[in-house]
């Protein structure tokens, strides 16, 4: 099946709709925000349920500690702000008040990885998954556009425990079908192919979809996999699709220790040892620049997955 972009929008825009959408049809779903309201898209929500909208202001330890109260009463709270302040600035707060406790938080991060652009390193967090994931009990998802955005916030308010719901500030191309119904934990299968696994999520899923284009035009088969929910990994799904093509190439926005490579590789690893090839930040912090000017530099672009895919098959 070939995607088309049906007109790019920002993935923070689809968490902005999802949420309204649970505003209307939860009304135990309350929103919290740290001074970022305009930023998160949260404006309908708190123009709508002003009664179930809290502004914390600039204080995010606070804000995690007021969400993980609310889930005492039964309230199922989503708390908005940048990504490097809902998981660095406060991993304690995160970690001893919701993770331990398996509170019904749902953390959801805007502006994520190095696409977050002219803003620079202090804000382009691309540690926040490894730093999640690592979490007992936390479900870490990170969707690949506007549409898909919007079905994960709706479907996290119905998943009883804590989630990181990751997302991001430019416009992206939006390909996958509005209706489709988003499953926790379920891969999605975007081309099939036999002779390399690219594995991707995020923004890099429509680059994967190009590298895949070109890399056909080339003679080379590529199956497309987004893996938007890093954990719980779908491990059938990506030992199923290994099995058959013999390598893997995985691609992120995120640095390449403790994120989706890393989690392919360890189920790999102690399953199926397969050739992978890592398409991600190295060891290093972004810096100030357009996005498609980061993406290019940090060698997170098709023609980094198509160089990595053809190195991985000469592995096999």
């Amino acid at each position: 099946m070939k995607y088309t972009d049906s007109g790019s929008k920002d993935t923070r825009s689809g968490f902005g709709a999802g949420l309204h959408e649970l505003g209307k049809s939860n009304p135990n779903v309350v929103a919290l925000c740290a001074d970022l309201t305009g930023s998160l898209k949260m404006d309908a929500f708190k123009n709508d349920f002003p009664d179930r909208f809290f502004q914390t202001g600039i204080a995010e330890a606070n804000m995690m500690g007021i969400a993980a109260g609310m889930t005492i009463g039964g309230k199922i709270p989503f708390t908005g702000t940048f990504a490097n302040f809902s998981t660095g600035r406060v991993y304690d707060q995160i970690r001893q008040s919701i993770a331990y406790s398996g509170k019904n938080v749902k953390i959801c991060a805007s502006h994520a990885g190095l696409t977050l652009g002219e803003d620079g390193a202090t804000h382009q967090i691309l540690e926040d998954i490894g730093l999640m994931k690592m979490l007992p009990g936390m479900t870490v998802i990170s969707p690949c556009d506007y549409n898909q955005t919007k079905a994960a916030t709706i479907a996290i308010a119905d998943y009883d425990g804590p989630v990181y719901l990751r997302f991001g500030r430019p416009k992206v191309a939006n390909f996958t079908d509005p209706n489709e119904k988003f499953e926790i934990g379920k891969a999605q299968l975007l081309q099939e192919g036999k002779d390399v696994t690219i594995i991707a999520n995020g923004h890099l899923v429509w680059k994967a979809l190009q590298a895949a284009d070109q890399l056909e035009a080339k003679g080379i088969s590529a199956e497309v996999i987004n893996i938007h929910t890093i954990k719980p990994l779908d491990d059938a799904a990506i030992l199923k699709s290994v099995r058959k093509t013999g390598c893997v190439v995985t691609a992120e926005e995120h640095q390449m220790n403790g994120g989706l490579g890393d989690s392919v590789a360890q189920l790999l690893a102690t399953s199926t040892p397969t050739p992978q090839e890592f398409v991600a930040v190295n060891d290093s912090f972004g810096e100030s620049g357009t996005p498609d000017q980061l993406l290019e530099k940090y060698g997170l672009n098709e023609a980094s997955i198509i160089a990595a895919a053809e190195k991985v098959m000469g592995r096999r």
